[in-house]
Protein backbone atom coordinates (compact mmCIF):
# COMPACT_ATOMS: atom_id res chain seq x y z
CA UNK A 1 0.00 0.00 0.00
CA UNK A 2 1.26 3.49 -0.88
CA UNK A 3 -0.28 6.90 -0.12
CA UNK A 4 -1.15 9.10 -3.13
CA UNK A 5 -2.58 12.27 -1.55
CA UNK A 6 -3.87 13.67 1.74
CA UNK A 7 -6.38 16.44 2.49
CA UNK A 8 -7.02 17.90 5.95
CA UNK A 9 -9.42 20.70 6.94
CA UNK A 10 -9.41 22.43 10.31
CA UNK A 11 -7.52 19.50 11.79
CA UNK A 12 -5.01 20.15 14.57
CA UNK A 13 -2.29 22.35 13.03
CA UNK A 14 -3.92 22.73 9.62
CA UNK A 15 -6.65 24.99 8.25
CA UNK A 16 -6.76 23.79 4.65
CA UNK A 17 -3.91 21.40 3.91
CA UNK A 18 -3.08 19.04 1.09
CA UNK A 19 -0.17 16.82 0.10
CA UNK A 20 -0.41 15.66 -3.49
CA UNK A 21 1.61 13.99 -6.27
CA UNK A 22 3.28 11.42 -4.02
CA UNK A 23 4.71 8.89 -6.49
CA UNK A 24 3.62 5.29 -6.14
CA UNK A 25 7.27 4.25 -6.44
CA UNK A 26 8.25 6.11 -3.25
CA UNK A 27 9.12 3.59 -0.55
CA UNK A 28 10.40 6.24 1.86
CA UNK A 29 8.62 9.54 2.63
CA UNK A 30 10.59 12.06 4.70
CA UNK A 31 8.70 14.85 6.49
CA UNK A 32 11.18 17.67 7.09
CA UNK A 33 10.62 20.81 9.10
CA UNK A 34 11.06 22.43 12.54
CA UNK A 35 9.31 21.38 15.74
CA UNK A 36 5.71 22.52 15.82
CA UNK A 37 5.31 22.62 12.03
CA UNK A 38 2.68 19.87 11.90
CA UNK A 39 4.56 16.65 11.14
CA UNK A 40 3.12 14.78 14.14
CA UNK A 41 -0.32 16.25 13.40
CA UNK A 42 -0.20 14.53 10.02
CA UNK A 43 0.51 11.19 11.70
CA UNK A 44 -2.46 11.86 14.01
CA UNK A 45 -4.61 12.15 10.89
CA UNK A 46 -3.27 8.80 9.65
CA UNK A 47 -4.02 7.17 13.00
CA UNK A 48 -7.50 8.67 13.30
CA UNK A 49 -8.50 7.64 9.78
CA UNK A 50 -7.04 4.16 10.28
CA UNK A 51 -8.80 3.54 13.59
CA UNK A 52 -12.11 4.58 12.05
CA UNK A 53 -11.75 2.62 8.79
CA UNK A 54 -10.56 -0.46 10.72
CA UNK A 55 -13.38 -0.17 13.26
CA UNK A 56 -11.04 0.13 16.23
CA UNK A 57 -12.81 3.26 17.35
CA UNK A 58 -11.11 6.56 18.11
CA UNK A 59 -10.57 8.92 21.01
CA UNK A 60 -13.36 11.54 20.86
CA UNK A 61 -11.13 14.30 22.25
CA UNK A 62 -12.26 17.17 19.99
CA UNK A 63 -10.11 19.65 21.90
CA UNK A 64 -7.12 17.64 20.71
CA UNK A 65 -8.16 17.20 17.08
CA UNK A 66 -9.92 20.48 16.29
CA UNK A 67 -7.93 23.51 15.22
CA UNK A 68 -10.17 25.75 17.35
CA UNK A 69 -13.37 25.59 19.40
CA UNK A 70 -15.38 26.70 16.36
CA UNK A 71 -14.38 23.62 14.37
CA UNK A 72 -16.73 21.26 16.20
CA UNK A 73 -19.58 23.29 14.75
CA UNK A 74 -18.28 23.18 11.16
CA UNK A 75 -18.78 19.51 10.33
CA UNK A 76 -18.02 16.03 11.49
CA UNK A 77 -14.36 15.52 12.36
CA UNK A 78 -13.77 12.45 10.20
CA UNK A 79 -15.16 14.26 7.15
CA UNK A 80 -12.18 16.59 7.44
CA UNK A 81 -9.57 13.85 7.08
CA UNK A 82 -9.12 12.36 3.61
CA UNK A 83 -6.29 9.93 2.88
CA UNK A 84 -6.11 8.23 -0.51
CA UNK A 85 -3.91 5.40 -1.73
CA UNK A 86 -2.68 4.51 -5.20
CA UNK A 87 -4.61 1.24 -4.98
CA UNK A 88 -7.79 3.09 -3.88
CA UNK A 89 -7.91 0.97 -0.71
CA UNK A 90 -9.25 2.18 2.60
CA UNK A 91 -6.96 2.08 5.60
CA UNK A 92 -8.36 -1.23 6.83
CA UNK A 93 -6.96 -3.44 9.59
CA UNK A 94 -3.27 -4.17 9.11
CA UNK A 95 -2.55 -1.27 6.74
CA UNK A 96 -1.15 1.40 9.12
CA UNK A 97 1.44 1.00 11.87
CA UNK A 98 2.59 4.03 13.85
CA UNK A 99 5.27 4.67 16.48
CA UNK A 100 5.13 7.89 18.48
CA UNK A 101 8.15 9.88 19.67
CA UNK A 102 7.56 8.66 23.24
CA UNK A 103 9.28 5.29 22.98
CA UNK A 104 10.91 4.54 26.32
CA UNK A 105 11.38 1.14 27.94
CA UNK A 106 14.43 2.02 30.03
CA UNK A 107 14.45 -1.40 31.71
CA UNK A 108 12.28 -4.44 32.25
CA UNK A 109 12.46 -7.99 33.51
CA UNK A 110 9.92 -10.78 33.82
CA UNK A 111 9.41 -13.92 35.85
CA UNK A 112 6.52 -15.33 33.87
CA UNK A 113 5.32 -15.80 30.31
CA UNK A 114 1.96 -14.59 29.13
CA UNK A 115 0.69 -15.57 25.71
CA UNK A 116 0.13 -12.46 23.63
CA UNK A 117 -2.92 -12.07 21.44
CA UNK A 118 -2.82 -11.38 17.72
CA UNK A 119 -0.87 -8.22 16.84
CA UNK A 120 -3.80 -6.71 14.95
CA UNK A 121 -6.11 -7.22 17.92
CA UNK A 122 -3.93 -5.01 20.10
CA UNK A 123 -4.15 -1.46 18.75
CA UNK A 124 -2.88 0.50 21.75
CA UNK A 125 -2.28 3.98 20.36
CA UNK A 126 -5.01 6.47 19.55
CA UNK A 127 -3.03 9.76 19.60
CA UNK A 128 0.56 10.78 18.87
CA UNK A 129 1.00 12.21 22.37
CA UNK A 130 0.67 8.78 24.02
CA UNK A 131 3.57 6.69 25.40
CA UNK A 132 4.69 3.93 23.07
CA UNK A 133 6.89 1.51 25.00
CA UNK A 134 6.91 -1.85 23.20
CA UNK A 135 10.15 -3.62 24.18
CA UNK A 136 8.68 -5.49 27.18
CA UNK A 137 5.58 -6.42 25.16
CA UNK A 138 7.72 -7.66 22.28
CA UNK A 139 9.80 -9.69 24.73
CA UNK A 140 6.69 -11.50 25.90
CA UNK A 141 5.58 -12.04 22.31
CA UNK A 142 8.97 -13.35 21.17
CA UNK A 143 9.56 -15.59 24.20
CA UNK A 144 6.03 -17.06 24.35
CA UNK A 145 6.04 -17.71 20.60
CA UNK A 146 9.41 -19.45 20.98
CA UNK A 147 8.01 -21.71 23.70
CA UNK A 148 5.05 -22.63 21.52
CA UNK A 149 7.30 -23.23 18.51
CA UNK A 150 9.62 -25.57 20.42
CA UNK A 151 6.77 -27.56 21.99
CA UNK A 152 4.39 -27.65 19.03
CA UNK A 153 5.35 -26.03 15.73
CA UNK A 154 9.04 -26.61 15.04
CA UNK A 155 10.31 -29.61 13.09
CA UNK A 156 11.70 -32.30 15.41
CA UNK A 157 15.01 -32.33 13.54
CA UNK A 158 15.75 -28.70 14.40
CA UNK A 159 18.44 -28.35 17.07
CA UNK A 160 18.17 -25.83 19.90
CA UNK A 161 21.16 -23.97 18.48
CA UNK A 162 19.60 -23.74 15.04
CA UNK A 163 16.33 -22.52 16.47
CA UNK A 164 18.07 -19.88 18.60
CA UNK A 165 19.75 -18.52 15.46
CA UNK A 166 16.44 -18.50 13.65
CA UNK A 167 14.73 -16.75 16.57
CA UNK A 168 17.16 -13.86 16.94
CA UNK A 169 18.86 -13.72 13.52
CA UNK A 170 16.47 -11.26 11.91
CA UNK A 171 17.14 -8.80 14.74
CA UNK A 172 20.81 -9.49 15.49
CA UNK A 173 22.11 -9.04 11.95
CA UNK A 174 20.81 -5.49 11.30
CA UNK A 175 21.65 -4.49 14.89
CA UNK A 176 25.25 -5.59 14.44
CA UNK A 177 25.54 -3.65 11.17
CA UNK A 178 24.72 -0.52 13.17
CA UNK A 179 26.77 -1.35 16.32
CA UNK A 180 29.64 -3.56 15.20
CA UNK A 181 30.62 -4.63 18.73
CA UNK A 182 27.07 -5.28 20.00
CA UNK A 183 25.71 -8.82 19.66
CA UNK A 184 22.13 -9.80 20.46
CA UNK A 185 22.37 -13.28 21.93
CA UNK A 186 18.87 -14.18 23.13
CA UNK A 187 15.93 -13.78 25.48
CA UNK A 188 17.55 -15.17 28.63
CA UNK A 189 15.42 -17.13 31.10
CA UNK A 190 11.87 -15.70 31.02
CA UNK A 191 11.09 -17.30 34.40
CA UNK A 192 13.99 -15.77 36.35
CA UNK A 193 14.59 -12.04 35.72
CA UNK A 194 13.96 -12.56 32.04
CA UNK A 195 15.27 -9.87 29.67
CA UNK A 196 16.97 -9.55 26.31
CA UNK A 197 20.64 -10.54 26.50
CA UNK A 198 23.66 -9.05 24.73
CA UNK A 199 27.43 -9.46 24.34
CA UNK A 200 29.75 -6.50 23.93
CA UNK A 201 33.52 -6.64 24.04
CA UNK A 202 34.47 -8.77 27.05
CA UNK A 203 31.03 -8.46 28.62
CA UNK A 204 28.76 -11.47 28.19
CA UNK A 205 25.01 -11.94 28.61
CA UNK A 206 24.27 -8.51 30.04
CA UNK A 207 20.70 -7.27 30.20
CA UNK A 208 18.80 -4.85 27.99
CA UNK A 209 18.84 -2.26 30.80
CA UNK A 210 22.62 -1.93 30.43
CA UNK A 211 22.44 -0.75 26.82
CA UNK A 212 23.06 2.90 26.03
CA UNK A 213 20.14 5.14 25.08
CA UNK A 214 21.06 4.96 21.40
CA UNK A 215 21.45 1.17 21.48
CA UNK A 216 18.04 0.80 23.12
CA UNK A 217 16.42 3.13 20.58
CA UNK A 218 17.81 1.20 17.61
CA UNK A 219 17.09 -2.22 19.11
CA UNK A 220 13.49 -1.19 19.89
CA UNK A 221 12.69 -0.16 16.30
CA UNK A 222 14.47 -3.09 14.64
CA UNK A 223 12.85 -5.64 16.97
CA UNK A 224 9.45 -4.02 16.47
CA UNK A 225 9.75 -4.07 12.67
CA UNK A 226 10.80 -7.73 12.65
CA UNK A 227 7.85 -8.75 14.82
CA UNK A 228 5.18 -6.48 13.29
CA UNK A 229 5.95 -6.84 9.59
CA UNK A 230 4.37 -10.30 9.52
CA UNK A 231 1.07 -8.73 10.57
CA UNK A 232 1.54 -5.63 8.41
CA UNK A 233 2.78 -7.05 5.07
CA UNK A 234 1.37 -4.22 2.92
CA UNK A 235 1.14 -1.20 5.16
CA UNK A 236 2.02 2.41 5.83
CA UNK A 237 4.67 2.49 8.59
CA UNK A 238 5.06 5.83 10.38
CA UNK A 239 7.78 6.72 12.89
CA UNK A 240 7.84 10.09 14.64
CA UNK A 241 11.47 11.16 15.24
CA UNK A 242 13.17 7.77 14.70
CA UNK A 243 16.57 9.33 15.47
CA UNK A 244 15.90 9.79 19.21
CA UNK A 245 19.00 9.30 21.44
CA UNK A 246 21.32 8.48 18.50
CA UNK A 247 24.32 10.29 17.04
CA UNK A 248 24.35 11.46 13.42
CA UNK A 249 26.29 8.55 11.96
CA UNK A 250 24.12 5.91 13.60
CA UNK A 251 20.91 7.70 12.56
CA UNK A 252 21.70 7.11 8.90
CA UNK A 253 22.57 3.45 9.50
CA UNK A 254 19.31 2.91 11.37
CA UNK A 255 17.24 4.41 8.56
CA UNK A 256 18.97 2.16 6.04
CA UNK A 257 18.16 -0.93 8.11
CA UNK A 258 14.53 0.06 8.64
CA UNK A 259 14.00 0.58 4.92
CA UNK A 260 15.64 -2.81 4.35
CA UNK A 261 13.25 -4.48 6.82
CA UNK A 262 10.19 -2.87 5.25
CA UNK A 263 7.90 -5.37 3.47
CA UNK A 264 8.03 -5.09 -0.32
CA UNK A 265 4.72 -3.33 -0.95
CA UNK A 266 4.85 -1.08 2.11
CA UNK A 267 5.85 2.54 2.61
CA UNK A 268 7.82 4.13 5.44
CA UNK A 269 7.01 7.68 6.60
CA UNK A 270 9.38 9.38 9.01
CA UNK A 271 9.08 12.80 10.65
CA UNK A 272 12.59 14.05 11.30
CA UNK A 273 14.91 17.02 11.50
CA UNK A 274 18.00 14.87 11.92
CA UNK A 275 21.07 15.48 9.79
CA UNK A 276 21.96 11.78 9.77
CA UNK A 277 18.50 10.66 8.65
CA UNK A 278 18.33 13.39 6.00
CA UNK A 279 21.79 12.62 4.66
CA UNK A 280 21.02 8.90 4.33
CA UNK A 281 17.67 9.70 2.67
CA UNK A 282 19.54 11.96 0.25
CA UNK A 283 21.95 9.12 -0.59
CA UNK A 284 18.98 6.84 -1.28
CA UNK A 285 17.44 9.57 -3.43
CA UNK A 286 20.64 9.96 -5.44
CA UNK A 287 20.75 6.22 -6.01
CA UNK A 288 17.06 6.01 -7.01
CA UNK A 289 15.16 9.35 -7.07
CA UNK A 290 11.79 7.68 -7.56
CA UNK A 291 12.10 5.71 -4.31
CA UNK A 292 12.31 8.66 -1.90
CA UNK A 293 10.04 11.71 -1.49
CA UNK A 294 10.83 14.73 0.71
CA UNK A 295 7.88 16.78 2.04
CA UNK A 296 9.11 20.12 3.37
CA UNK A 297 6.94 21.57 6.17
CA UNK A 298 9.36 24.45 6.77
CA UNK A 299 8.41 28.08 6.14
CA UNK A 300 4.68 27.39 5.71
CA UNK A 301 1.75 29.31 7.17
CA UNK A 302 -0.70 26.53 7.99
CA UNK A 303 -3.33 29.05 9.07
CA UNK A 304 -3.75 29.56 5.32
CA UNK A 305 -4.45 27.08 2.53
CA UNK A 306 -1.25 25.10 1.82
CA UNK A 307 -0.54 22.52 -0.87
CA UNK A 308 2.70 20.56 -0.57
CA UNK A 309 4.32 18.35 -3.18
CA UNK A 310 7.46 16.23 -2.96
CA UNK A 311 10.44 18.61 -2.92
CA UNK A 312 13.75 17.97 -4.62
CA UNK A 313 16.66 18.05 -2.12
CA UNK A 314 18.21 21.17 -3.63
CA UNK A 315 20.77 23.42 -1.98
CA UNK A 316 17.96 25.62 -0.60
CA UNK A 317 16.16 22.57 0.86
CA UNK A 318 19.38 21.26 2.42
CA UNK A 319 20.15 24.69 3.89
CA UNK A 320 16.70 24.64 5.52
CA UNK A 321 17.42 21.22 7.00
CA UNK A 322 20.69 22.52 8.40
CA UNK A 323 18.99 25.54 9.96
CA UNK A 324 16.42 23.34 11.69
CA UNK A 325 18.93 20.73 12.87
CA UNK A 326 21.70 23.07 13.96
CA UNK A 327 20.00 26.44 14.43
CA UNK A 328 22.78 29.09 14.60
CA UNK A 329 25.46 26.49 13.87
CA UNK A 330 24.04 25.98 10.36
CA UNK A 331 26.16 28.80 8.99
CA UNK A 332 29.28 26.97 10.16
CA UNK A 333 28.57 23.86 8.06
CA UNK A 334 30.96 23.82 5.12
CA UNK A 335 30.03 22.33 1.75
CA UNK A 336 32.12 19.42 0.50
CA UNK A 337 33.49 21.48 -2.40
CA UNK A 338 33.93 25.18 -3.12
CA UNK A 339 34.42 26.56 -6.62
CA UNK A 340 36.16 29.94 -6.71
CA UNK A 341 34.97 31.70 -9.85
CA UNK A 342 35.30 35.08 -11.55
CA UNK A 343 33.24 38.07 -10.50
CA UNK A 344 33.39 40.85 -7.95
CA UNK A 345 33.35 39.45 -4.42
CA UNK A 346 30.58 40.24 -1.99
CA UNK A 347 31.31 43.49 -0.21
CA UNK A 348 33.23 45.01 -3.12
CA UNK A 349 32.40 48.35 -4.73
CA UNK A 350 30.65 46.62 -7.66
CA UNK A 351 27.31 47.18 -5.92
CA UNK A 352 24.25 45.26 -7.09
CA UNK A 353 26.21 42.90 -9.34
CA UNK A 354 28.60 41.56 -6.70
CA UNK A 355 28.86 37.78 -6.80
CA UNK A 356 27.02 37.76 -10.13
CA UNK A 357 28.66 34.66 -11.66
CA UNK A 358 28.66 32.74 -8.38
CA UNK A 359 24.95 33.37 -7.82
CA UNK A 360 24.16 32.03 -11.30
CA UNK A 361 26.34 28.93 -10.90
CA UNK A 362 24.80 28.20 -7.49
CA UNK A 363 21.30 28.32 -8.95
CA UNK A 364 22.20 26.13 -11.93
CA UNK A 365 23.79 23.34 -9.87
CA UNK A 366 21.80 23.61 -6.63
CA UNK A 367 19.56 20.67 -7.53
CA UNK A 368 22.05 18.09 -8.77
CA UNK A 369 25.16 19.14 -6.80
CA UNK A 370 23.80 20.79 -3.62
CA UNK A 371 27.04 20.29 -1.67
CA UNK A 372 28.98 22.59 -4.04
CA UNK A 373 29.26 26.30 -3.29
CA UNK A 374 30.48 28.90 -5.80
CA UNK A 375 32.21 32.06 -4.57
CA UNK A 376 33.18 35.03 -6.75
CA UNK A 377 36.69 36.18 -5.92
CA UNK A 378 37.95 38.60 -8.60
CA UNK A 379 39.14 38.59 -12.20
CA UNK A 380 40.88 35.78 -14.07
CA UNK A 381 44.39 36.74 -12.91
CA UNK A 382 43.27 37.03 -9.31
CA UNK A 383 41.63 33.60 -9.46
CA UNK A 384 44.71 32.02 -11.07
CA UNK A 385 47.00 33.46 -8.38
CA UNK A 386 44.55 32.88 -5.52
CA UNK A 387 44.80 36.59 -4.79
CA UNK A 388 42.69 36.59 -1.61
CA UNK A 389 43.89 33.14 -0.49
CA UNK A 390 40.60 31.21 -0.55
CA UNK A 391 41.99 28.13 -2.28
CA UNK A 392 44.79 27.97 0.28
CA UNK A 393 42.94 28.79 3.49
CA UNK A 394 39.57 27.05 3.13
CA UNK A 395 40.86 23.43 3.20
CA UNK A 396 42.77 24.28 6.39
CA UNK A 397 39.77 25.62 8.32
CA UNK A 398 37.32 22.96 7.08
CA UNK A 399 38.86 19.49 7.00
CA UNK A 400 37.91 17.45 3.95
CA UNK A 401 36.72 20.38 1.87
CA UNK A 402 37.80 20.40 -1.77
CA UNK A 403 38.45 23.69 -3.56
CA UNK A 404 38.84 24.33 -7.25
CA UNK A 405 39.23 27.51 -9.28
CA UNK A 406 37.23 28.35 -12.37
CA UNK A 407 38.08 30.94 -15.03
CA UNK A 408 36.57 31.99 -18.35
CA UNK A 409 38.09 30.70 -21.60
CA UNK A 410 38.63 34.23 -23.01
CA UNK A 411 41.68 34.16 -25.33
CA UNK A 412 43.60 31.40 -23.56
CA UNK A 413 45.54 29.06 -25.85
CA UNK A 414 44.82 25.34 -25.64
CA UNK A 415 48.26 24.71 -24.11
CA UNK A 416 47.53 27.29 -21.41
CA UNK A 417 44.23 25.57 -20.70
CA UNK A 418 45.97 22.24 -20.16
CA UNK A 419 48.50 23.91 -17.88
CA UNK A 420 45.67 25.48 -15.84
CA UNK A 421 43.96 22.12 -15.45
CA UNK A 422 47.15 20.58 -14.10
CA UNK A 423 46.93 23.20 -11.32
CA UNK A 424 43.28 22.26 -10.67
CA UNK A 425 42.13 25.48 -12.34
CA UNK A 426 39.15 24.65 -14.53
CA UNK A 427 38.56 26.62 -17.74
CA UNK A 428 35.21 27.07 -19.46
CA UNK A 429 35.11 25.59 -22.96
CA UNK A 430 33.25 28.69 -24.14
CA UNK A 431 34.45 32.29 -23.85
CA UNK A 432 32.45 33.17 -20.75
CA UNK A 433 29.31 32.39 -18.76
CA UNK A 434 27.08 34.45 -21.05
CA UNK A 435 27.75 32.01 -23.89
CA UNK A 436 25.82 29.40 -21.92
CA UNK A 437 23.11 31.71 -20.62
CA UNK A 438 22.20 33.02 -24.09
CA UNK A 439 22.61 29.70 -25.90
CA UNK A 440 19.89 29.07 -28.51
CA UNK A 441 18.73 26.08 -26.47
CA UNK A 442 18.17 28.30 -23.42
CA UNK A 443 16.41 31.07 -25.39
CA UNK A 444 14.16 28.47 -26.99
CA UNK A 445 13.26 27.08 -23.58
CA UNK A 446 12.53 30.62 -22.37
CA UNK A 447 9.93 31.08 -25.12
CA UNK A 448 8.27 27.76 -24.33
CA UNK A 449 8.27 28.45 -20.58
CA UNK A 450 6.56 31.79 -21.20
CA UNK A 451 4.08 30.27 -23.69
CA UNK A 452 5.54 32.27 -26.57
CA UNK A 453 6.85 29.58 -28.97
CA UNK A 454 5.94 31.80 -31.92
CA UNK A 455 8.70 34.22 -30.82
CA UNK A 456 11.55 31.70 -31.06
CA UNK A 457 12.64 32.40 -34.64
CA UNK A 458 12.48 36.17 -34.18
CA UNK A 459 14.49 36.01 -30.96
CA UNK A 460 17.22 33.83 -32.49
CA UNK A 461 17.39 36.22 -35.44
CA UNK A 462 17.67 39.24 -33.13
CA UNK A 463 20.51 37.44 -31.32
CA UNK A 464 22.31 36.81 -34.64
CA UNK A 465 21.99 40.49 -35.59
CA UNK A 466 23.30 41.58 -32.17
CA UNK A 467 26.36 39.32 -32.60
CA UNK A 468 26.97 40.74 -36.10
CA UNK A 469 27.04 44.24 -34.63
CA UNK A 470 29.53 43.07 -31.99
CA UNK A 471 31.78 41.70 -34.74
CA UNK A 472 31.47 44.97 -36.68
CA UNK A 473 32.84 46.75 -33.60
CA UNK A 474 35.94 44.55 -33.76
CA UNK A 475 35.09 41.91 -31.16
CA UNK A 476 35.10 38.09 -31.62
CA UNK A 477 31.80 36.55 -32.70
CA UNK A 478 31.66 34.42 -29.52
CA UNK A 479 31.84 37.49 -27.26
CA UNK A 480 28.21 37.08 -26.21
CA UNK A 481 28.78 39.27 -23.16
CA UNK A 482 29.10 42.28 -25.46
CA UNK A 483 25.80 41.35 -27.15
CA UNK A 484 23.92 40.45 -23.94
CA UNK A 485 22.37 43.89 -23.48
CA UNK A 486 20.94 43.92 -27.01
CA UNK A 487 19.61 40.35 -26.70
CA UNK A 488 17.91 41.34 -23.46
CA UNK A 489 16.31 44.38 -25.15
CA UNK A 490 15.05 42.07 -27.92
CA UNK A 491 13.35 39.87 -25.32
CA UNK A 492 11.63 42.94 -23.89
CA UNK A 493 10.68 44.19 -27.35
CA UNK A 494 9.13 40.82 -28.27
CA UNK A 495 7.22 40.83 -24.96
CA UNK A 496 8.37 37.31 -24.19
CA UNK A 497 8.47 37.90 -20.44
CA UNK A 498 6.81 40.44 -18.18
CA UNK A 499 8.99 40.54 -15.06
CA UNK A 500 12.49 40.31 -16.44
CA UNK A 501 14.55 42.39 -14.02
CA UNK A 502 15.92 45.92 -14.33
CA UNK A 503 18.77 45.05 -16.70
CA UNK A 504 20.40 42.11 -18.45
CA UNK A 505 22.48 41.20 -15.37
CA UNK A 506 19.40 40.90 -13.17
CA UNK A 507 17.65 39.00 -15.98
CA UNK A 508 20.54 36.54 -16.15
CA UNK A 509 20.44 35.91 -12.40
CA UNK A 510 16.67 35.72 -11.94
CA UNK A 511 15.48 34.12 -15.17
CA UNK A 512 18.14 32.55 -17.39
CA UNK A 513 19.97 30.78 -14.55
CA UNK A 514 16.81 28.81 -13.71
CA UNK A 515 16.39 27.64 -17.30
CA UNK A 516 19.66 25.68 -17.49
CA UNK A 517 18.71 22.34 -15.97
CA UNK A 518 19.83 18.69 -16.03
CA UNK A 519 18.99 16.99 -19.32
CA UNK A 520 19.95 19.99 -21.46
CA UNK A 521 23.05 19.94 -23.64
CA UNK A 522 24.04 23.38 -22.33
CA UNK A 523 23.89 22.07 -18.77
CA UNK A 524 25.91 18.99 -19.67
CA UNK A 525 28.72 21.00 -21.24
CA UNK A 526 28.87 23.46 -18.36
CA UNK A 527 28.93 20.66 -15.81
CA UNK A 528 31.74 18.88 -17.64
CA UNK A 529 33.72 22.13 -17.87
CA UNK A 530 33.53 22.75 -14.12
CA UNK A 531 33.40 19.33 -12.49
CA UNK A 532 35.37 17.44 -15.16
Amino acid sequence: MRISNIKLNNFRRFTDFEIRDIPETAKLIVLAGPNGSGKSSLFDAFLLRYREDSQYGWNPDLKYYNKSDKDKEINYLLDRVEINTHSNQKLTKGTVYIRTAYRNDHEFSTNELRKQGEVLDNQRLSRLIEPDATVAINYQRLASNATEDILVNEDSSTTIGDYRKKLIGEVSEPLQRIFHDLVFVGVGNPFIDGSFQFDKGNSRNFDYKNLSGGEKAAFDLILDFVIKRRSYPEAIYCIDEPEMHMNTKLQGKLLEELVGLLPKNSQLWIASHSIGMMRKAREMYDENPSSVAFIDFGGQDFDQAVVLKPAKPTQAFWHGVMEVALDDLATLIAPSQIVICEGNPKGSIAGKNTGHDAEIYNKIFSEEIPDALFISAGNSKEIQNDFIGLATVLPQIATGIKTRRLIDRDEHHIEDVEDFKSQDIMVLSRRHLECYLYDDEVLTKLCYEENKPEAINNLIEFKRQAINRVVERGHPEDDIKKAAGEIYESIIKLKIIQKSGNDNKAFERRVLSKLITPGMNTYRILKEDIFN
